[in-house]
């Protein structure tokens, strides 16, 4: 059955927002993405984008992934001020219907549609039919959700998983995070496995070594072609791995994911060579008596853009 007129689907995160417009017969239009600081609210951005769509008719019903927990009508994001009222924006918008997801539970939505060359394979093991899946993805921060099934029904299970506090591995991530815990009041997994994690961990690894840091930016820490240049930024990127393998199998243990742990988010996919080869899956592996149960989960890298809007997309159905 198509849906009824056009639909909106959103992808909000701290730094970009990212919309497309599904059309009756289910066709998602091209996604354009707008800069949050570009923008003083989520509003303007979403007028912004149908100024630029121009499409014939104006969305009646919209599902839009924000970066944050949805624990009532006024939401804001975990790591950006932009703040709105659920109730308002669809009045503002005119929207029939407006639903509101954490982002990482529309990533999860998306996996049942997701095609072979939407994903790498990291490491060993087969999926288990109808077993829980675990999702997780550094990016502007770390987002972690689970997708459970049951016969034919699909529940996404949106968290904040990102926020758990970071344990270390080995002596040199002991140091770490010794260290940072005299700059943060609480380590979480976040404060080294995101975009700002990146900076804090090449910040840290400089101060321990004695040696002066370079005010680098993620991409820049992640740049095979500055690596030779500071090997500091390598190191930071094979810790990086590492320590989202470790935080990764946390996830699989905790939830029984023996469906796949999918890796999403807007860091991995640009160093995904790298991070086939690192001690991501060893690391994920690396739990002691539960070796050979983490050995048969499989892990995936999740390289189709924007998967969040494809599962935005998905939750339409719901309203068919």
């Amino acid at each position: 059955m198509p849906h009824v007129g056009v639909s909106l689907v959103g992808d909000i995160g701290a730094t970009n927002a990212r919309f497309a417009l599904v059309q009756p017969d289910g066709t998602m239009s091209s996604a354009r993405v707008y800069e949050l600081n570009e923008h003083d609210s989520l509003y303007d951005a979403i007028e912004a984008f149908l100024s630029e769509e121009a499409p014939p008719a104006r969305p009646v019903q919209a599902v839009l992934a924000w970066a944050s927990p949805i624990t009532g009508d006024q939401v804001t994001l975990t790591n950006h001020p932009w703040t709105f009222s659920i109730t308002a924006l669809r009045q503002q918008l005119s929207l029939r219907r407006l639903r509101v997801v954490n982002d990482f539970a529309a990533n999860a939505a998306a996996i049942p549609y997701l095609g072979e060359n939407d994903r790498i394979q990291i490491g060993g093991g087969a999926p288990e039919h109808d077993a829980p899946i675990g999702i997780i993805g550094p990016g502007t921060g770390l987002g972690v959700s689970a997708l459970a099934r049951s016969g034919d029904n699909v529940m996404m299970i949106a968290g904040e998983g990102g926020h758990v506090t970071m344990s270390p591995a080995t002596a040199q991530e002991s140091a770490i995070l010794d260290l940072m815990r005299t700059r943060f009041d609480h380590v979480s997994a976040e404060r080294v496995l995101s975009g700002s994690g990146l900076v804090n961990l090449y910040n840290t690894l400089c101060e321990l070594s004695g040696t002066p840091a370079t005010s680098y930016m993620a991409d820049q820490i992640t740049s095979p072609r500055i690596w030779d240049d500071d090997p500091r930024t390598r190191e930071a990127t094979a810790i990086f791995c590492a320590m989202l393998g470790t935080v990764a199998g946390n996830l699989a243990l905790t939830i029984g994911a023996r469906g796949g742990v999918y890796i999403a988010g807007g860091i991995v996919p640009r160093i995904a060579a790298f991070f086939a080869q690192s001690e991501f899956r060893s690391r994920f592996e690396a739990k002691g008596r539960m070796r050979g149960y983490l050995a048969e989960i499989p892990t995936y890298l999740i390289v189709r853009p924007l998967p969040a809007l494809l599962g935005a997309a998905a939750m339409l159905n719901e309203w068919r």
